[in-house]
């Protein structure tokens, strides 16, 4: 045999390299391997960094930092199974990096992340796809990702996945997407309720517990408390607070409960399964604050039933919640005030409440915690509305300084809230008044110029039940409130609008407030207001009214008219008629201005710049035309009751008229009083009326250069005042009063003139002079000697207000005026029941001074007309 010969190796090709096994320390070279085209290097890879990174987040930073992520993001949907579960599970890891995901947003990866969801992946694919997703989540932008790539869907189905860490990542990441409204308004369209239930079976408590907080958001929204009331979800929830050890959970399953309470059928499903009770024993046996808090919560959504309201008030719940306001936890002190605030509309329960609880209400005023104090006066704001005498209780409790404090709150639903309690105080007037010391005007001025509409209505309101009395619009006006107030009238909301009306009514009860308004604009704004059918409101119209009934003589610019309850006072001007939106001078202004052409400004003004002299007090009663006279309601229950001394008017041994003085009017008063005397003592009398009348034109003419400016004085006027009080006055009857009158002022103004003389009487050269004399254009009415209807009907009215004649003053046109008095018929006196309306007249101070026609007499419209 021959000898064998050993065969050689062949030698490897030339162009294999030949198998290197390589043991790396330091990361970046491992990351540098990512880039390998061979899925074995890439899978030892991926699982070494895994590793790395599950160490902490130092590593992760690292990584990031190496530029690991960029191709680790290419092997998400590597061809090879290993590499792309050994990616995913690193993904899932470093998600948690805040970094991480920034880049990852960016790189917009997460359609490739979602992929990895789909059934035929492996469990633990799934495990850190959905633990990566749970991760991103976070975070908005995110959550918007994952919703627009079609993210949800896998996510619930993952729901059912026997794997519990599938599960915990799915639910979590569909918890934190649902806190977006549209990614909540999709889950009833993918039936995520059944799969989110049946969560509650698991043995972990951090799933039941992601679970019931999902539940918690979702149940806000109508569609999927139905759905969870129609998958039999209130026995789940009802069983949860049943189990005590479940106790973990009865946070959470409480605020479901509270949410799904919102819905009508599950609130009568609560009821017929004795929900209501177990939320009561929660409430007041736990000592949990969270649990007693969501209990509360509960109690207030399921006390919006009346049935309810009636159920709680018989088990006593009141006891509870007031136990509940001394609670440490603020939460639970919000959740108590809230309940008490809906418990409250039950009768019987606001009654309750007035012994209890209110006190401890006011004391939460106090809290530092802004949100307590808002649902603290929520409480009170409901349990004081219509009820006086829980309003009385929040004041006896010192409730007042905490309540205008609480107007300087940065929330506005805090402010509103005070402002309503406020409110209802001031119905009452004690309170009102308190309220009233507090400075309360001033504190209202922030909540008008609040941008919160429910704020502007409520501080509108609290300025019209506060603002009653001359002093609380004073503190109003020069606190700066007017401005704001006004501004509120341009509101688009309706309520804002109407309560801003409300006050400037309120606001607009004396003339100088009415001034100041008109001043800012308020009536201009009111007219506009007026003028739209959709704008306007009751308060509106009323406020425009008031507006210039405290403002007569911008009403009889305006409209041409005064009616009998319109009282001309000192410091009426007549400027002329005027267009809507025509500026209306003030009357300072134009006593400032120098005399021209336009129109003489006609001013009524018995007021006296001079104090009267003591030494004659005795005369000052009956003389005091700045004070007395001028009380027209006074003077009229004088003339009502035919007393010859009523207010304002001479003592009974000085009824006599003033010697020299209207022979006629001295006639009329001497035949109504029918009294004889002696000679001697009629010329006593005489002398002793005319140092009266000396004293009037002394005060009427002396002025006290050192005080503020003030209207001219009309010494004239202020005679004519007192002998009409004098003469006039004390006559009993009304139809003798008018022609009495009627014939002293056509003497005062020229006399009787002739229907063809009318147009030679020279009044106009008379006035011209006046102006000229006066170096201005404003003229007192009593410094007018010659005038005609216009300044007679001006005179007539003036006087027939201080005496307390009711008559109207109507503005015609070329120059006419005249006035309109209501009298009954002669024959009708006496008559009983049935009466007809007294008939109308228009008083002649021209023609036949003292005649009365009738208002649709032909010799009327001639009056008037022609």
């Amino acid at each position: 045999m021959g000898k064998k010969i050993k065969k050689e190796a062949e030698p490897p090709p030339k162009d294999v390299f030949d198998p290197l096994t390589i043991e790396s320390k330091k990361v970046a070279t491992v990351v540098l391997m990512l880039n390998s085209p061979e899925e074995e290097i890439l899978a030892k890879a991926c699982e070494a960094i895994y590793k790395f990174a599950l160490k902490g987040e130092e590593n992760k930073t690292t990584l990031l930092e190496l530029g690991a992520v960029e191709p680790l993001t290419k092997l998400l949907t590597h061809e090879d199974k290993i590499v792309r579960r050994n990616a995913t599970m690193i993904f899932g890891i470093m998600a948690s990096n805040n970094d991480v995901k920034k880049l990852l947003r960016e790189l917009d990866v997460m359609n490739s992340v979602i992929a990895q969801l789909a059934p035929e992946e492996e469990v633990v694919i799934h495990e850190f796809a959905s633990l990566c997703l749970a991760n991103m989540s976070a975070e908005y932008t995110s959550k918007v990702q994952i919703f627009e790539h079609g993210g949800l869907e896998p996510l619930i189905r993952l729901l059912s996945s026997p794997d519990p860490d599938v599960k915990k990542n799915s639910i979590e990441c569909i918890y934190n997407l649902v806190q977006d409204f549209k990614c909540r308004a999709t889950l009833p369209e993918l039936n995520a309720i059944p799969p989110i239930l049946e969560l509650f079976k698991s043995e972990y408590p951090i799933i039941q517990l992601l679970a019931l907080k999902t539940l918690g958001v979702i149940t806000n929204d109508k569609e999927s408390r139905a759905m969870l009331r129609d998958n039999q979800g209130m026995d789940h929830l009802i069983k949860i607070l049943e189990a005590k050890e479940l106790n973990d959970l009865h946070i959470e399953a409480l605020s479901v409960i509270a949410n799904c309470l919102e819905d009508m059928d599950t609130m009568v499903q609560i009821q017929q399964t004795g929900g209501l009770k177990k939320l009561l024993v929660f409430a007041e046996n736990s000592t949990i604050p969270d649990i007693q808090k969501n209990a509360a919560k509960a109690i207030t959504k399921a006390a919006y039933d009346p049935e309810n309201r009636k159920f709680f008030h018989e088990q006593e719940v009141e006891k509870c919640l007031v136990t509940l306001l001394g609670s440490e936890s603020d939460g639970t002190k919000i959740a108590a005030s809230q309940a008490i605030s809906v418990m409250c509309e039950n009768l019987s329960s606001k009654e309750f409440f007035n012994h209890q609880g209110i006190p401890q209400l006011v004391q939460l005023l106090k809290s530092d915690n802004e949100e307590v104090r808002e649902a603290a006066a929520l409480a009170l704001a409901n349990l004081t509305t219509c009820n006086p005498t829980n309003a009385n209780a929040a004041a006896e409790a010192d409730g007042i300084d905490p309540l205008v404090n609480i107007l300087s709150s940065k929330r506005d639903g805090a402010v509103a809230n005070a402002a309503t309690v406020l409110t209802n105080m001031a119905m009452q007037e004690a309170l009102r008044v308190s309220i009233q010391t507090r400075d309360i005007m001033h504190a209202l001025i922030g909540p008008l110029h609040s941008a919160n509409m429910v704020v502007q209505s409520k501080a509108a309101l609290t300025i019209a039940a506060t603002a009653c009395d001359a002093e609380a619009r004073a503190e109003l006006r020069n606190s700066g409130g007017l401005e704001p107030l006004i501004e509120l009238l341009r509101s688009k909301n309706d309520e804002v609008r109407r309560h801003a009306s409300w006050a400037v009514m309120v606001c607009a009860s004396d003339e100088l407030m009415a001034s100041e308004l008109c001043r800012l604009g308020a009536l201009d704004i009111l007219e506009e207001i007026n003028l739209s059918v959709s704008r306007k409101n009751k308060f509106s119209e009323v406020a425009y009214n008031k507006l210039l009934n405290n403002h007569l003589s911008l009403k009889y610019s305006q409209t041409g008219y005064l009616s009998s309850s319109n009282i001309i006072s000192d410091g009426f001007y007549d400027y002329g008629r005027i267009n809507p939106g025509t500026k209306f001078w003030p009357l300072k202004d134009l006593c400032l201005q120098e005399p021209n052409d336009l129109r003489t400004v006609l001013l009524v003004n018995s007021k006296s710049d001079v104090s009267p002299p003591p030494s004659t007090e005795d005369k000052s009663s009956d003389i005091g035309y700045g004070r007395s006279i001028s009380s027209s309601s006074s003077l009229r229950r004088a003339s009502k009751e035919k007393a010859s001394a009523g207010f304002g008017s001479p003592t009974e041994d000085k009824s006599e008229p003033p010697s020299g003085r209207n022979t006629a009017v001295s006639k009329s008063a001497a035949k109504e009083k029918g009294s004889r005397k002696s000679k001697g003592k009629k010329e006593e009398e005489k002398l002793k009326e005319e140092e009266e009348v000396t004293v009037v034109l002394k005060w009427a003419g002396e002025g006290n250069p050192d005080k503020e400016w003030s209207p001219p004085a009309d010494p004239d006027f202020c005679v004519y005042v007192y002998e009409v009080t004098k003469s006039i006055l004390p006559i009993t009857n009304i139809r003798e009063q008018i022609e009495t009158l009627a014939k002293y002022v056509a003497e005062k103004m020229g006399g009787k003139i002739s229907k063809d003389k009318l147009q030679d009487f020279s009044w106009e050269l008379h006035i011209s002079e006046l102006k000229f004399q006066l170096k201005s254009n404003v003229v007192p009415i009593g410094q007018i000697k010659k005038g005609i209807f216009s300044h007679r009907a001006l005179l007539f009215k003036a006087l027939a207000d201080k005496i307390g004649i009711g008559c109207s003053l109507v503005r015609g046109e070329y120059g006419r005026a005249w006035n309109e008095v209501k009298l009954m018929n002669e024959s009708q006196k006496g008559v009983i029941g049935g009466l007809p309306p007294p008939e109308v007249y228009i008083v002649d101070l021209i023609f036949h001074p003292g005649g009365l026609m009738k208002l649709k007499s032909k010799e009327a419209d001639r009056y008037r007309f022609l």
